[in-house]
């Protein structure tokens, strides 16, 4: 057993959800690898599922990221 617990860095105030126990929690409990946030208050950090539902719809139909030419590639092979 270690004899000091590593950490993580937050501050008092900020919100995170977290992925593995799909709960909002002050401050972060949980590795990072684990969680969404900092989010300002409880509510954003509630919502951080939708938020991230939005986020990756409004990317994948982004035009930017997707060029005719790679999708065009892709199904030639």
């Amino acid at each position: 057993m270690p004899l000091f617990k590593k950490r993580t860095v937050g501050k008092p105030g900020e919100w995170f959800y977290c992925l593995e126990h799909k709960k909002v929690e002050e401050g972060p409990d949980c590795p990072g690898k684990d969680r969404f946030g900092p989010y300002a208050s409880r509510a954003e950090a509630e919502h951080a599922m939708e938020t991230a539902r939005e986020r990756n719809l409004q990317w994948e139909n982004d035009p930017k990221w997707h060029d005719a030419k790679a999708t065009d590639e892709r199904d030639d092979g």
